[in-house]
């Protein structure tokens, strides 16, 4: 029997993914990650677990450091960003991921958001609210041009939804598929030009780091709409709020942010052609589900000694 420690804050005592790990054996104590944990509070945090389903709280090498009997951190989502896997790595840890589990999430809600840029529904709301009735003309989505950067689960599938509007497809991608001919695959510089939607779905890394950078926002059309739904740090935030007070683009829709949550008096909020949602494109009731047993599979994989299914963090040589 092993303890199981449980951060991701929409997980809960008695629901599905609790009666999995407990019908192994395992015992699960919970400690949502709702804001920062303090030094002390995060050296504490994993005590004398033996595994840990988490979010995307940081995970640091001086919170291993308090972590003597650690095996396996699971993160209920893709991206693994927060977590030290060097650190990891050194103290045999293994780190997962749930890959696979929200993209339908995410390309709904790219292509929400898209609509909500398409015919500016934020102002219209606003002011029907205000005692208003705007009618201000939108623009429809076919025969306009998306941009896709990233061609993994999430891209595929808002290339696919995208379609079904009547939009055309441009894709930049490191992998293009021959076999794929619903889709243009073309250089990045050429895509982020010619798109009236550019739409960003690729991995976060060093390599990706300001992929879109004050250039490629100058080199876009003064009509089109930035939408990110993959990363903060895929854009440079300096270079994008300059684009969008300037005119350089026309808007931008935002899942994610370089931090958050966004700051309460940040200048962000108060640029008419922005939207900002609080970092939730993956987070619906089926995904978190689906995200919650994957994480689980694997922690309980690594407890019997098994090698789970999507292992992210240790090399050959630092697994046991």
């Amino acid at each position: 029997m092993a303890q199981v420690l449980v951060t991701t804050d929409y997980l809960r005592q008695g629901d599905e993914v609790d009666q999995l790990l407990r019908s192994h054996g395992h015992t699960t104590i919970y400690s949502p990650a709702t804001s920062p944990r303090s030094r002390d509070e995060a050296r504490a945090l994993f005590g004398r677990a033996e595994a840990a389903i988490m979010a995307s709280e940081p995970v640091t090498a001086d919170m291993l450091d308090h972590a003597p009997r650690l095996k396996v951190i699971a993160r209920s989502g893709v991206g693994y960003e927060s977590i030290d896997l060097a650190a990891a790595a050194g103290r045999g840890i293994r780190v997962c991921n749930t890959p696979g589990v929200n993209h339908d999430a995410v390309a709904e809600m790219t292509l929400a958001l898209i609509l909500m840029t398409a015919r500016d529904l934020p102002a219209v709301i606003d002011g029907v609210r205000n005692g208003g009735w705007p009618r201000q003309a939108g623009r429809e989505l076919r025969g306009a041009r998306l941009g896709i950067i990233g061609y993994g689960p999430s891209g595929r599938a808002v290339a696919c939804l995208a379609q079904a509007f009547g939009m055309t497809v441009a894709v930049a991608t490191s992998h293009p598929d021959p076999y794929d001919t619903h889709v243009e695959f073309d250089h990045l510089d050429t895509v982020c030009a010619t798109a009236d939607y550019l739409s960003l779905h690729c991995r976060a890394d060093a390599t990706t780091r300001h992929l879109i950078d004050r250039a490629r926002l100058h080199a876009m059309k003064p009509t089109a709409v930035l939408i990110n739904t993959a990363r903060g740090s895929l854009v440079d935030h300096h270079a994008r709020q300059h684009a969008l007070a300037t005119g350089e683009i026309a808007a931008a829709a935002l899942d994610v942010l370089d931090e958050e949550p966004l700051a309460a008096a940040s200048p962000l909020r108060e640029l008419p052609n922005l939207i900002i949602t609080s970092h939730l494109a993956g987070q619906t009731v089926q995904a978190r589900l689906r995200a919650g047993l994957s994480a689980a599979r694997a922690v309980i994989e690594v407890l019997a000694r098994r090698e789970p299914a999507h292992l992210v963090g240790v090399p050959e040589q630092a697994r046991r």
